[in-house]
């Protein structure tokens, strides 16, 4: 079987480039390991959320999926607030001062997967091999062959590793990695909470961690804790009234009472950095090229950014140059470069500069915040490019 682009790995970002070409007439592939869950019949919620940006969103009305999603279950952010680790420093953003209807958009990962899984699902050029593996790769000058594990050949002019911060299409491929572990676990969980959080996403740098507060709807948010390990151990065995009354004294009552409602799941956070976003035939995206901390929550919209600029160019040369052809990838390369660095800087950094324990830096880095907040201008410039 001879395609266009095959993409492995059917994750946010792998399926979002392969709605965005849906309508070019490339011959399109998508290899995913594991089958996509159902939705829960009861409407439950998942502790799987991200806030999607201005410029996620339209990328994603573009592919078709944002209209498909239940409206319900998207909830806008409005003002984000931030808090330094002596609880009296902040800094605060505004929609209304970004001159933007939202901040951002809080959206579970296993309902905005369904809807652009249904728009591949639908595509006439479009070929799921879901459940499936790689059982083998081999590189040509003209394409690269995969052999699955049922034995089947498929033949691409270009490979699209989507399949995570572990690729193992990127090990193959034998591209280098820059990579360190935060010695962090994010425990997620939702909550319902006794205030109303009024669309305001909140965020504490506390000196055990950074706990972020995300507005769903009705009277419910949704926690990230990046929490160092032992402290992160401690929160996924707690009871959920234990957790509850960890949580809500972190967050310095702010949203008042709190009951559990999806059990706290962890992850290890990690930097990771490939050395290359591309190999002939070949082009990385998402968490397969890049790892960043998710304090800034952009994890998830940089990938998406990834899909938007590869979709751009591959929909500007369809039928009129090799969807592999080197000097393709390198433009998309280089249209990324800046982003994905600037934004591993700023993450990384920051972490570094919360997680000092040296007095002097300290107190710098609350004293910051607070003189941040004073300047509207700087203030703005700094969201700018969270908006995109």
């Amino acid at each position: 079987m001879k395609f266009d682009i095959v993409v492995i790995g059917g994750g946010l970002v792998g399926a979002s480039l392969l709605a965005a070409l849906k309508d070019t007439g490339l011959k399109l592939a998508l290899i995913e390991a594991r089958p996509l869950a159902p939705l829960p019949a009861d409407g439950g919620w998942d502790a799987r959320v991200y806030a999607i940006s201005p410029g996620s969103i339209a990328f994603l009305q573009s592919c078709g999926a944002w209209q498909r999603m239940d409206a319900a279950r998207i909830t806008p952010v409005y003002e984000m607030r931030v808090y330094g680790d002596d609880l009296v420093s902040r800094i605060g953003f505004s929609a209304y001062e970004s001159g933007v209807p939202e901040l951002a958009c809080i959206i579970e990962n296993s309902r905005l997967q369904h809807a652009l899984w249904d728009q591949l699902v639908a595509a006439d050029n479009v070929q799921l091999f879901c459940p499936a593996q790689c059982a083998s790769r081999a590189w040509h000058d003209s394409h690269a062959e995969l052999t699955l594990d049922d034995g089947s050949v498929l033949q691409t002019s270009l490979l699209i590793g989507a399949d995570g911060v572990n690729s193992r299409i990127r090990e193959q491929a034998g591209i280098a990695v820059k990579r360190h572990s935060y010695h962090q676990t994010g425990v997620v969980a939702n909550f319902e909470v006794e205030r109303h959080h009024h669309h305001i996403a909140y965020q504490w740098f506390r000196r055990d961690g950074i706990l972020a507060l995300l507005p769903l709807s009705g009277k419910r948010v949704s926690m990230v804790w990046s929490a160092k390990t032992a402290l992160a151990d401690e929160l996924l065995t707690l009871s959920p009234e234990a957790l509850c009354q960890r949580v809500s004294q972190a967050a310095a009552h702010q949203l008042g009472e709190m009951r559990l409602i999806t059990p706290q799941r962890g992850f290890p956070l990690n930097f990771v950095q490939a050395q290359a976003l591309i190999k002939p035939r070949l082009a990385l995206i998402g968490d397969a090229a890049h790892g960043i901390h998710p304090l800034a929550g952009q994890g998830v919209n940089l990938g998406l950014r990834d899909a938007r600029d590869l979709a751009a160019i591959m929909q500007q040369f369809a039928g009129l140059a090799d969807c592999g052809e080197l000097a393709l990838l390198r433009h998309y390369e280089r249209s990324r470069k800046e982003d994905i660095i600037a934004m591993q800087w700023v993450t990384d950094g920051l972490h570094k500069l919360f997680y000092s324990e040296d007095a002097a830096i300290m107190r710098i880095r609350n004293v910051g915040l607070g003189i941040t907040n004073r300047f509207p201008l700087l203030k703005n410039r700094l969201m700018q490019h969270a908006l995109s």
